[in-house]
């Protein structure tokens, strides 16, 4: 792999002389020419080809009228007509593919769409046009142990000879009794909520994600050094979508979630999500917006569609393929392919990084932060990384929560992007996080917990499976979450950090610069683990609090937030969490009790009215009084014993910034470089 995250692919040559294998091709298409194909249509016909039979079967005549008051069968039976129709129409672009199951499943052909390949004549079928379009000859509709299917004529592949059942936006109870009977490690805990386990990975893969470099993205998307987007080309990608979707067919079943993004109804984005797992399917369903009946009847085809074939790797002498895991995305093709990874956060952060794309085109602006509304609708974000208490601040019973993780801000204020929350729940207590720990209920999804083999009671201190332990839970489930949504335009744009330096303020107030060149930081500090004696604290920069899942350059942005705050009024704020009295190990952590007076000063609007002095190197406005906090805490430089060991520990953190900022330094903002250098100037100056 080349230093700047690209990576050198060659061509593969042929070993030990043996001939390549040919396979014919005719406008672009595979054809499988390994010898005659069988002449039956299913797996059941094909048994039923060594018996002869006693009977002919029966076509059911007729078809109801399109808008008919029908029952719940014939409905069923009329949609799986109307799937016959369009695969019927599909047959001139491509033959073979499996035969879908409707037992509770929608089937109004679209999803048959998603579930087609679009390169080989001998796998599953592509439909062109509106997947909602009824055919004008509906096919032959047969019963077989009280299911519903059509039988399309179609007898070039094996894959054409199996039932597939889709299993469509099914209920957690039903997603429940999926999990339990047939994914090992399913288990109901004591407080109703269903305990899974994702396999060998129990993170995020960031360095096995991938992203196509093409003319819809090569301009627009942020590329080479720093950038979280590693490069495929079209053709890998292909690839790779071939692998999973004909993973997904060879099985007896799959999961299709038809759910929607974003609160605000302008601007909300339809997603499909094909997966494999029960597991998967009720994860969708709580952390995406989950549509009415009436909504899902008229869904049509998606915006964009996950193919999770996670349980399936991926080909590793694949072109850009680095390990066994891989989750790709095509924007220009709206489709995300997941393979060789069962953690569920890939589908919600990979939905995350499309709408990274999608809003800015729209000039709505995507955030990684929590966001909350006062009873007089006074609307805050909170950005921070792990462990700066970003959702413990968000989440405060005097106020509405909108959302806990990701949002929009757009012309009509802010609106949350998710249906649901993902909360980690490592030692988590009722005390601490009573909101969490009620709504690990019947519903909610606990990843990788431990618990008692007898009273399914979780044991949220246990690490033996993961640290990352999470609940997954819909935020209706928060009792003051706003529904819907949505709220204002902010009034207050909090940066937490967690300082483990020990030498930012526990409060400072920025202007517009200073708050984009801390956006674009994205600091917290990190201490590592005593086990190999290393106690000095880690900075860690993640470009606008999110670098794993922005898309394009981190200064556009920043721009738009600076553009946004500066038109709605909005007040930029710092705010250190971590240590104070020196470095961590020395120091101590700024009490929960002082940070949450800060905050609420914040929200009142008292501390815009408090008197300020600046700070040397960062030059942040600090406040002389915050009511509740001890004064002599509010200059860090104060509660150090050891002055000289203050200001060499503020100059290394503060040369961290700079060599932090060095890979934005030479991108330009606008028509010139005026706002660049503002930013610039915006940060610490020796």
């Amino acid at each position: 792999m080349a230093a700047n995250g690209e990576i050198k692919v060659g061509s593969a040559a042929g070993r030990n002389g043996l001939p390549k294998i040919q396979t014919a091709r005719q406008n672009g298409i595979c054809h499988d020419d390994s010898g005659p194909t069988v002449k039956a249509q299913t797996i059941d016909e094909l048994h039923s080809l060594q018996k002869k039979k006693s009977a002919p079967n029966t076509p059911i005549k007729g078809a109801q009228a399109a808008f008919a008051t029908m029952c719940e069968e014939d409905r069923q039976k009329q949609q799986l007509q109307s799937i016959s129709g369009d695969l019927n129409e599909a047959r001139r672009w491509s033959s073979g593919g499996p035969t879908f199951h409707s037992g509770k499943e929608r089937s109004d052909g679209s999803w048959v769409a998603s579930l087609a390949s679009l390169t080989r004549e001998t796998g599953p079928k592509v439909v062109k046009g509106d997947p909602a379009r009824k055919s004008e000859t509906p096919r032959q509709v047969s019963h077989v142990s009280h299911h519903h299917y059509f039988t399309p004529a179609i007898d070039v592949s094996d894959s054409a000879l199996k039932f597939t059942h889709v299993l469509y936006n099914l209920s957690p109870a039903e997603l429940y009794e999926q999990a339990i009977k047939n994914e090992h490690g399913s288990f109901i805990t004591s407080s109703g909520a269903l305990a899974t386990l994702s396999g060998a990975k129990t993170g995020r893969s960031p360095k096995d994600k991938r992203v196509v470099r093409d003319e819809t993205t090569e301009d627009d998307l942020w590329w080479g050094k720093g950038s979280p987007n590693i490069e495929m080309d079209e053709h890998t990608f292909m690839v790779n979508r071939e692998r999973a979707v004909d993973y997904l067919n060879s099985l007896d079943k799959v999961f299709v979630n038809d759910q929607f993004l974003n609160w605000d109804p302008k601007n909300q984005i339809k997603v499909r999500i094909v997966s494999a797992r029960a597991y998967h399917s009720l994860f969708m369903h709580n952390m995406c917006i989950r549509p009415t009946p009436e909504e899902l009847e008229n869904f049509g085809t998606p915006d964009f569609t996950i193919y999770n074939a996670g349980q399936f790797p991926c080909n590793r002498y694949t072109h850009y393929m680095t390990s066994s895991t891989s989750i790709d995305l095509n924007l220009g093709r709206r489709e995300m392919v997941i393979l060789g990874t069962q953690y569920a956060g890939e589908m919600k952060k990979g939905l995350f990084s499309v709408m990274h794309y999608l809003m800015p085109k729209r000039q709505i602006l995507s955030l990684h932060s929590g966001c909350n509304m006062g009873r007089d609708g006074d609307v805050a974000l909170f950005f921070g990384l792990s462990g700066t208490g970003k959702t413990t601040l968000s989440t405060d019973h005097n106020r509405f929560l909108i959302g806990d993780d990701e949002h929009c801000w757009g012309e009509d204020g802010v609106s949350n992007i998710e249906g649901g929350c993902y909360a980690k729940c490592i030692d988590l207590s009722k005390e601490k996080e009573p909101d969490i720990w009620n709504a690990i209920k019947f519903g909610t999804v606990l990843e990788n917990v431990v618990f008692d083999e007898h009273t399914r009671e979780v044991d949220y201190t246990e690490k033996t499976v993961t640290e990352n332990t999470r609940a997954a839970y819909p935020i209706e489930y928060i009792p003051n979450a706003k529904m819907p949504c949505v709220g204002p335009h902010p009034k207050n744009v909090i940066l937490l950090a967690c300082d483990a330096f020990g030498v930012l303020p526990p409060v400072s107030k920025l202007n517009l610069a200073q708050t984009m060149y801390h956006f674009i930081s994205g600091y917290t500090a990190l201490v590592a683990g005593t086990e190999d004696g290393i106690k000095e604290p880690q900075a860690t920069f993640s470009a606008c609090f999110g670098a794993a899942f922005i898309m394009l350059h981190p200064t556009k942005y920043a721009a738009m937030l600076a553009a946004k705050m500066q038109k709605h009024g909005a007040t930029g704020w710092l705010v250190n969490t971590g240590w104070s009295g020196g470095s961590y190990g020395s120091g101590s952590r700024i009490k929960l009790a002082y940070t949450r007076k800060i905050i609420d000063a914040i929200h009142s609007g008292s501390l815009l009215n408090a008197n300020y002095r600046k700070t040397e190197v960062f030059g942040l406005e600090i406040p002389i009084e915050v009511e509740g906090v001890p004064s002599e805490i509010l200059d860090p430089v104060n509660t150090w014993s050891n002055k000289k060991a203050h200001k060499e520990t503020l100059l290394k953190l503060a040369g961290l910034f700079k060599n932090n900022f060095e890979v934005f330094v030479n991108h330009k903002i606008g028509k010139d470089d005026k706002l660049t250098e503002e930013i610039l100037g915006a940060g610490p100056v020796f």
